[in-house]
């Protein structure tokens, strides 16, 4: 089967060897396998053959003259133009020795003379594949933080254009209500009202999504001390916090290295989300405790609520998605997408456990500065 039906092009083979019987018989082979063969005789023809135009692929024998096997694929490494070439060494050479400096020079694999030549074939092919692979996931990614960087923007446009003429709707409901309300029959109020609820809900919705599609966009990261972010952020749900008759308990918290907002916005949001999910005729308690590695730490925000059901815990932090409908719980369904989304950009991961009708335990780690800072 002819090696390249599957392409457009033949591949481009780079053949490193002083003994010209060698080149021949190599260049042969590969040639009525469908490739493309070049050859050099010295590791200086090689290195201007393929800084000039780079080969997929080099075979590279070890004793030249002048400069050796390994030194040519050393100065192919070292230079940014060749570095992803991969290297095949073919020597007659057999010595454990040889092939661990072969290896250590940078070639990807090792062929000893007198070869085979299905296995030259083989490996051959084998590396090449992997070459196409590893360019195809390259573009893959690229083109995957593209998408990703147009969906961001679009979502913040979006939403930020949104919000004029959603206030200017709910503005005038009220001014209805305000101006008009002792002309209107009930149901009339009940209409206003409704527009006025949807709109506070809509109102959540866009200000959730700019935070979830800001997260990235705030590079600069700080030495931050913990204590002062939830300082902050119990001050910002102190209203909630006596309204629910909370009870929340904490050790002292380390540094770490962060975006202030944005681990405010994290802390808040699990807190918050402890004391909403309490469970009926329970008073709401939430405790955060740590634990201390080298270089991260490793927090958890533990609640008493209804807790969640085992099949459900891999996707709560999935946009949008809801485990309760918004009559029973209001929300969003952004605010734990955006706290994974904040933990991933602080190099953190995040995660949780939980048993039905017990609570919840948010766990996540944050990187923490060096001894030296």
């Amino acid at each position: 089967m002819n090696h390249n039906l599957d392409k457009s092009y033949q591949d481009d083979i780079l053949i490193v060897d002083d003994t010209p019987d060698n080149l021949r018989l190599l260049s042969a082979m590969l040639t009525k396998q469908g490739f493309e063969v070049r050859k050099a005789l010295t590791g200086q023809a090689a290195i201007a053959s393929a800084l000039a135009d780079a080969p997929d692929l080099i075979l590279l024998d070890i004793k030249m003259p002048t400069m050796s096997g390994y030194e040519v694929c050393q100065q192919l490494k070292a230079n940014p133009r060749t570095e992803q070439i991969p290297v095949i060494f073919i020597s007659a050479l057999d010595d454990v020795i040889d092939k661990v400096k072969a290896f250590a020079a940078g070639g990807i694999d090792y062929v000893t003379k007198p070869f085979q030549e299905a296995e030259v074939l083989a490996r051959i092919n084998n590396q090449l594949n992997l070459q196409r692979l590893q360019k195809q996931l390259i573009e893959q990614n690229r083109e995957l933080a593209r998408s990703n960087r147009e969906l961001a923007q679009f979502a913040y446009v979006v939403s930020h254009d949104l919000q004029q003429p959603l206030q200017s709707i709910t503005g005038f409901a009220k001014l209805l209500l305000l101006k008009y309300g002792a002309d209107l029959d009930t149901t009339a109020h009940e209409y206003l009202n409704r527009i006025t609820d949807s709109g506070n809900r809509m109102q959540r919705l866009i200000q959730d999504l700019l935070s979830y599609a800001q997260v990235d966009k705030q590079a600069e990261l700080e030495l931050l001390d913990c204590n002062l972010i939830l300082e902050q952020v119990l001050d910002n749900l102190q209203s909630t916090i006596t309204e629910k008759n909370v009870t929340l308990t904490y050790v002292p918290l380390p540094k770490v290295m962060g975006s202030e907002t944005q681990l405010i916005q994290l802390f808040q949001n699990l807190i918050s989300n402890g004391i909403k999910f309490a469970r009926p005729g329970v008073l709401p308690a939430i405790d955060i405790s740590i634990e201390e590695y080298p270089g991260h730490c490793l927090f958890k925000i533990q609640d008493n609520g209804i807790g969640i059901a085992a099949e459900n815990l891999e996707r709560v932090f999935e946009v949008f998605y809801r485990l309760h409908s918004t009559k029973e719980y209001p929300g969003t369904g952004i605010g734990l997408a955006t706290c994974k989304k904040i933990v991933e950009f602080h190099g953190g991961e995040i995660w949780v456990t939980s048993e039905l009708g017990s609570g919840t335990t948010f766990c996540f780690t944050l990187v923490t500065p060096s001894p030296l800072l």
